[in-house]
């Protein structure tokens, strides 16, 4: 395909739940008719093979070659990142302006949020931004709110009896909700999200859709942004051909899948990230065999032994559970999630509620068992049960009974049915929303229009 529009540099966050988002938006504005050039850390670098339209250009960002990411260390490799990343992105930028041709200039930068350090190395040279926001709207909108419940003396939390009320002007989310609530470095998680909220950029892209968050959120950023905003989701309906994964998909679950009944199928993925112990993994499978329903369970295969004796926790398992399980279970290291989802067996979703996850369950209309951990995970798992209605809010008690109830609301009990059709109502609203004329079709097509101005 011959692009006219000019050059885009994208530099994304190096996370899973990060990158893929990108590249989808990499993807829908190559076929805009944009050049596009990848700036991505050495750490977690993509396959180039997979992405053969896109230039790739490694950036140096001094992290170890065997470094790991876990829940515990997400905020200290985003703070490295935005300090050691800066001179590798001025010398590549500084370098590819003196080689570009008049049609591909690079027209802006467009960098994931996390990554704030390219707005300042873009500014320093002349070069246009647009920064992109991975998460919900919703999410952002309480970064913004931090610093005003601090101020009013909700924040930091010490009182637990207040974890479960609700927030002001954030109805309806409580205080447990919040992306930093729980975390052992949330005062590093602030200052990281202070330093992104200082950075403002030409305009705003979102992998959100209009029907899903309403005109209260979205209209709310307009007023605290003063710049425009494009609503472009769900990405991965917009670019429906792109695959981007960090681990080795394993197909044979596609076949088990196969063979099970129409919606009788939980499908369990609790993100890249999550860490487990061998008792909660033990729990959770007793708890889903105990159930009687067929599950499809992805544990990622860990940095380190699930129980240190570095034998796989599967094979490791009691014989007396792995004869309970039999052919009821399938489990594997990695899903092709979207085909799962998207596949007339599962009849629902057990999930961290990562954004992407989340949206690729709405789009196949799947109710979710919503089990968050950090982050916005916890923003998304409220919209999920409270807004939309879709998700099951429970305990998150790692206990084979409390499991075993939730499996069984979700797949068996009326309550599961009715956020069935809930879910498929939305996914008909979504569905709408990307194609010709809908209002994410009409945003893509505003942001090429936009992108174009910028540097005439």
């Amino acid at each position: 395909m011959e692009n006219h529009s000019g050059r885009l540099v994208l530099v994304p966050s190096p996370f899973q739940g990060h990158i893929t988002p990108m590249l989808q938006l990499a993807s829908t504005l190559r076929l805009k008719g944009f050049s596009i050039t990848v700036a991505h850390t050495h750490f977690n670098f993509p396959d180039p093979s997979n992405h053969p339209h896109f230039e790739f250009v490694p950036i140096l960002d001094g992290l170890s070659d065997h470094a790991h990411i876990s829940s515990q260390n997400f905020i200290a490799i985003a703070s490295t990142l935005n300090t050691n990343c800066v001179s590798s992105l001025r010398e590549f930028l500084i370098q590819i302006t003196k080689e570009n041709v008049e049609h591909e200039r690079i027209r802006c930068i467009i960098y994931d949020g996390l990554m704030y350090f390219a707005d300042a190395v873009a500014k320093q040279l002349g070069i246009p931004t647009i920064v992109f926001r991975t998460t919900s709207a919703t999410n952002l909108l309480t970064y913004h709110a931090f610093a005003r419940l601090r101020s009013n003396g909700y924040l930091p939390l010490q009182d637990s009896r207040s974890f479960d009320q609700l927030m002001p002007e954030l109805d309806p989310l409580r205080f447990k909700d919040l992306p930093i609530f729980n975390l052992p470095n949330s005062d590093a998680m602030l200052q990281q999200i202070e330093k992104s909220l200082e950075v403002r950029s030409s305009g705003v892209i979102m992998n959100t859709v209009d029907c899903l968050e309403g005109s209260s959120s979205l209209g709310e950023l307009r007023k605290l942004y003063e710049v425009p905003f494009f609503f472009v989701g769900p990405l991965h309906k917009m670019a429906p051909d792109s695959r981007v994964s960090f681990f080795k998909e394993d197909n044979r679950c596609m076949c088990w899948l196969n063979k099970q009944a129409s919606k009788s199928v939980l499908y369990i993925s609790l993100g890249s990230i999550a860490c487990w112990n061998e008792k909660e993994l033990t729990e959770m499978a007793w708890g889903l065999v105990n159930s009687k329903q067929p599950f499809l369970w992805v544990i990622r295969a860990m940095p380190f032994n699930i129980n240190g004796s570095g034998s796989d926790w599967v094979e490791s398992l009691p014989e007396d559970l792995k004869e309970a399980m039999g052919e009821r279970g399938c489990i594997v290291k990695w899903a092709p999630q979207k085909e799962v989802l998207a596949h007339r067996a599962v009849g629902g979703f057990w999930s961290h509620c990562g954004w992407n996850s989340s949206l690729e369950s709405l789009c196949e209309g799947m109710p979710i068992i919503c089990q968050p951990y950090f982050g916005d995970q916890r923003v998304n798992a409220r919209l999920l049960s409270h807004v939309w209605r879709v998700g099951l809010e429970w305990s998150n008690v790692i206990e084979r009974g409390e499991i075993e109830r939730a499996v069984t609301r979700m797949m068996v009990d009326e309550q599961g049915r009715e956020m069935r059709l809930r879910a498929v109502e939305l996914k008909d609203k979504i569905r709408l929303s990307v194609e010709e004329g809908g209002s994410s079709f009409k945003a893509l097509n505003d942001l090429q229009h936009f992108i174009n101005t910028l540097s005439l």
